[in-house]
Order: C-alpha cells, then structure tokens, then sequence
C-alpha cells in the first residue's frame, strides 16, 4: 500500500544550499530536465517549495531531481505543482510549491528508498526522530 505522508506529520525544514532541477511530464517538452538548478526554498517528506523565473500551471505533474550538497546522489521524486505564488524577493519571480506522490512500490510511486533518505535528512537537519511506525 503507498505511502502517504500525513500533513501534519510533515514538518518542512530547510537544506542549506539544496537546489532542485524539474521536468514537466505529458507535454510535447517532457523528457529534459530543466538546465538550470534553483533554490529549494523548504523540503519536508510530502513536498518542497522551489524558487524558479518559469510560470508553472498548479496540477502540472513534475520529476524533480533534489540535490543535496555533500550527497553523492540526487532524490529523484515524482509530485506535482500544488501552488505558485509571486515571490517577494528579487531573486526570482515565483515560489512554487510541489506536493510528492505517494511513496511504494507502484508505478508512479515515489521509491521507499527515497522516503528512508528524506526522513535521514528530516532528522539531521530538524533533530526529529521518527516513530516506531516510521521504521
């Protein structure tokens, strides 16, 4: 059964440094990872908030690759935009907020391996120790 992070359970926190590369799935340029990295603004086990220049429309489904400095490979995830909003600062013109799927076995699942990685990431960088019924 997949695994779907509560929200309440999922507390973001911020990866100094972590910048994320995405592509737009089911469109004609689907397939190319976007060739510039961008900020990840906050990350947490059921989604991130990325900074970016593109407009992207809210339901777009997405891969994102999150890389994490000092990480010898990236989290490869598979979500979907959730919100855009103007972004305040003059870095870039939006933050937008991307929801992962679900985490399992299944195709289109995000991978439990991944999961096991960012709940890593939640603990070093939140000092949160999962639940039993996390392990």
């Amino acid at each position: 059964m997949a695994e779907r992070p509560e929200r309440r359970a999922c507390e973001r926190f911020v990866i100094p440094w972590a910048t994320a590369s995405y592509k737009l799935e089911g469109l004609i340029s689907a397939g190319h990872f976007s060739e510039d990295l961008f900020p990840v603004v906050d990350i947490s086990r059921g989604g991130l908030r990325l900074l970016t220049d593109n407009l992207i429309k809210v339901e777009a489904r997405v891969t994102l690759k999150i890389f994490i400095p000092g990480d010898a490979s990236a989290l490869d995830l598979k979500g979907k935009v959730n919100r855009v909003a103007p972004n305040p600062e003059r870095s870039f013109k939006y933050q937008v907020g991307m929801q992962f799927a679900p985490y399992g076995e299944k195709k289109g699942e995000n991978s439990l391996e991944v999961l096991k990685r960012l709940k890593a990431l939640e603990e070093k960088f939140l000092g949160v120790k999962g639940t039993p019924a996390d392990e």
